[in-house]
């Protein structure tokens, strides 16, 4: 059977949660389950076997000690490890506060298990249970038909925009073992926009002729300007929809035309989607399963308050101490999809709108005779300007 629940990339759809499960919590005077998650560790990570940025991500939820509000911060300078097959170390580097990058040229093995060890800046020590990498059944046919409808009311645009493009999947499921199955999508848009400055203006150079390619603080009437690109430059995006799938009824059978992704109608332009199609573990499906079920059924305050969804990461002393999340190791099988849009109808807010939830503001051109200047294209895990593999012109 398959099981949809929105999530806007794992790590977010986990520090999301678990700050909603703490609202909850709160409002009810007698002891929740989750009172524990007031400071938790939230761990995001998956080895596959492709070669692609493999990332450790790691954060707090915490309270604001002035506001009191919660969120969740990354933690950073720790040490992290990954262990091959109970032997072979594995170092993560530290790339952007709270993300811990694998070298670039690892990628994981099928059959091989892995291990996430990582210890924090006061030497408390964590580690998951040992995950073995699964082969996946390779995609066979991605299909695409667009659906003015899709969205349902906590995933539209802005809140008003429905509609999307649903995206099938054939593929035949191996007879000789059980699979669980995981699917994801990404989009790259083309983005004229690349840069947007709060209470002052985008700079080239400084003063003294130095390149800053910047925002430089200022103070007008208008709370933004937003600049265009200098090059081209695509916007990446990812999963609002994350498919569970387990072969309890279809084992070895064909499975085709199943629904995989919604993917949201940003604009009417062109766009290139890749449908990734992994692999879990019988621990690994239970644990997301657990999550579809809690994010659909927190219900009101009246209700069962959520469990605190622990995964399979421990504290080598501390036992008790509850960590959100789950590392895992996934076979991929991924296909690209040239969506031309073409049979899409109805209004679209456009990319920009969609994004921000408003119009652009550009920078009058009585300020100087050379502004508004074009802005640089800054590659990012959600912006780039290399045209991605399979974008048609």
């Amino acid at each position: 059977m398959n099981t949809f629940f929105s999530s806007f990339r794992l790590f977010f759809l986990l520090t999301g949660w678990l700050l909603l499960s703490i609202a909850v919590s709160c409002v009810d005077s007698v002891e929740s389950t989750v009172n524990s998650s007031l400071n938790v560790i939230i761990v995001d990570g998956t080895i596959t076997d492709v070669a692609e940025q493999q990332v450790i991500r790691l954060s707090r939820s915490q309270a604001d000690r002035l506001t009191g509000r919660f969120g969740s911060v990354p933690i950073t300078q720790a040490t992290v490890t990954i262990i091959v097959d109970s032997s072979e170390v594995i170092s993560c580097h530290e790339t952007v506060d709270g993300s811990y990058q694998l070298p670039s040229d690892f990628k994981g093995q099928v059959g091989h298990a892995y291990q996430l060890q990582f210890t924090l800046s006061d030497d408390a020590h964590y580690e998951s249970s040992t995950e073995v990498l699964q082969p996946v059944a390779p995609i066979t046919l991605v299909r695409a038909q667009f659906n003015s409808n899709s969205l349902s009311s906590t995933q539209r645009l802005n809140n008003v925009y429905t509609a999307a493009h649903d995206f099938y999947v054939d593929f035949t499921d191996p007879a000789d073992q059980t699979n669980y199955y995981r699917w994801e999508w990404k989009d790259w848009e083309h983005q004229e926009w690349c840069r947007n400055c709060r209470g002052g203006r985008y700079q080239i150079t400084n003063d003294q002729g130095a390149l800053i390619e910047d925002c430089v603080n200022e103070q007008f009437a208008y709370p933004a300007f937003d600049y265009n690109c200098r090059t081209q430059c695509w916007e990446i995006l990812y999963s609002n929809d994350l498919t569970l799938f387990d072969d309890q009824y279809t084992n070895g059978n064909t499975v085709k035309a199943l629904r995989v992704a919604k993917v949201p109608l940003y604009s009417k332009e062109h766009c290139l989607v890749e449908i990734r199609q992994t692999s879990l573990s019988k621990q690994g499906y239970a644990y997301f399963k657990r999550l579809n079920d809690q994010t659909q059924n927190s219900g009101g305050v009246a209700g069962a308050q959520p469990a605190l969804l622990v995964g399979n990461i421990y504290n080598r002393v501390k036992k008790n101490e509850p960590v959100v999340g789950y590392f895992s190791a996934s076979g991929v099988s991924s296909m690209r999809y040239w969506l031309t849009r073409n049979d899409a109808t109805g209004f679209t807010p456009g990319l920009f709108q969609a994004l921000m939830g408003r119009d652009p503001v550009n920078e009058p051109s009585y300020y100087g005779r050379y502004r508004p200047p074009l802005a640089v294209c800054v590659s990012s895990e959600s912006r780039t300007p290399v045209k991605p593999l399979g974008w048609q012109e």
